[in-house]
């Protein structure tokens, strides 16, 4: 066992204070398992120069959705809804654990698969049954006309390419309501819409649009994620994390991705109870400062 007695929490501002009064529960959970193999809990706020400091100390370091940078940093992040979270070596969701992964359905119990998506069906979404109203949804992130490393090709060239595979199909493409467009990205869009009738670029919230589209394509955006409660399939341009089960460009290329989503059927609630009940911690359940710790080993941490 290493002989660090200390784990420092590194959080901007507002959550430090609401973790140091109690308030996070995960952060709770974990102070409370680190407590049991005798390791106190601090808490430091995110500047750079409090980050980089984290080297110099021999305690174990936290960090929020941080690259960890060195073998006793660590760093947390949601996993896209509470009470579910992951702690990872990596701030990259596409070369996380759960990123590289095997997706095994037959290892999965199916009904308690099945009761689970059920339930956080309701939570998250309500009462209202899947439909499927024809159109495509595109739900656009950042930086549309840039072509990032973990990407197949710019939002706005993917945008395109969804028209030119669908061009009898209404496409619909949603601004995402924390992004500031630039004129560049907002008059490419335009110019889109001009070009292609079938195109129309809104707002709209993602639990409708995944429940009531045809399939989604994006990015990596988690409204995918809410498209497989409904049983909808995917199209990826860029790497994640939940990828397991969704026709990936980067892997397959344009043409047959589109081809293959067609006919894209898995079995959606075994892979989201092991996408969330079995891959990430459950914050909320009785075994969650267990799997804390089992989690913190398996990343490296000799506690």
């Amino acid at each position: 066992m290493d002989t660090a007695s200390t784990l420092t929490f590194y959080l901007e501002e507002e959550m430090r204070q609401r973790a140091e009064a109690g308030l996070v529960n995960v952060i709770n959970r974990m102070e409370a398992a680190f407590a049991s193999v005798g390791i106190v809990c601090l808490f430091r706020g995110n500047s750079d120069a409090e980050l980089l400091s984290s080297v110099a100390d021999p305690g174990y370091a936290m960090f929020f959705m941080e690259e960890p940078f060195h073998e006793r940093a660590l760093t947390m992040r949601l996993a896209y809804h509470y009470p579910f979270w992951r702690i990872e070596k990596t701030a990259k969701r596409w070369e996380g654990s759960v990123a590289r992964a095997d997706f095994r359905p037959e290892e999965v119990d199916s009904e308690a698969a099945r009761r689970f998506a059920a339930f956080w069906r309701r939570r998250l979404y309500g009462q209202c049954p899947a439909g499927d109203e024809g159109f495509i949804y595109v739900p656009l992130q950042g930086r549309l006309l840039k072509h990032r490393s973990f990407q197949a090709m710019s939002p706005i060239d993917m945008l395109a390419q969804v028209i030119r595979f669908e061009p009898y199909r209404k496409v619909v493409a949603t601004l995402h309501p924390k992004e500031d467009y630039t004129p560049a990205e907002l008059r490419a869009l335009e110019d889109l819409s001009r070009r292609f009738s079938n195109l129309e670029v809104t707002r709209g919230d993602p639990g409708e649009m995944a429940r009531d589209c045809h399939y989604v394509v994006t990015q990596n955006s988690g409204a995918a994620l809410a498209g497989f409660f409904f049983g909808k399939p995917a199209v990826l341009f860029g790497r994640i994390d939940f990828h397991h089960i969704c026709a990936n460009v980067p892997d397959l290329g344009v043409a047959e991705a589109f081809r293959m989503v067609r006919n894209l059927r898995p079995d959606y609630d075994r892979y989201l109870f092991w996408f969330f009940q079995e891959m990430s911690i459950n914050a909320g359940r009785e075994e969650a400062e267990e799997k804390i710790l089992a989690t913190v080993r398996a990343r490296g941490w000799r506690i």
